[in-house]
């Protein structure tokens, strides 16, 4: 499964700070069917995330009904990716 949406990077001040885009409702309600066969505890769905031609593993994080991206500092440097800019990820779920 492939999904493709764009979002607004933010900072989370959580007890891990981080970087995230978080994943549009309507995509994180089609991701959220596929949790029983690929999460891997928590609620976390692994996936190949693709920005521009930088490719990575990660899992999304699920909060209030969607998904978050996480970007670790190596991608956002890459990329040249800053708090605040919109983007274009590709998703992809290995069911």
């Amino acid at each position: 499964m492939d999904v493709t949406f764009t979002g607004e990077i933010f900072y989370w001040r959580g007890p891990s700070p981080f970087y995230f885009v978080a994943v549009p409702e309507d995509e994180s309600t089609d991701i959220q069917a596929t949790s029983t066969s690929v999460s891997y505890g928590w609620g976390m769905i692994p996936v190949t995330a693709h920005i521009g031609s930088t490719e990575w593993t990660t899992a999304l994080f699920p909060k209030d009904g969607k998904y978050y991206l996480p970007l670790k500092d190596a991608i956002r440097k890459a990329e040249s990716l800053e708090e605040g800019r919109t983007i274009t990820p590709t998703l992809h779920i290995a069911l």
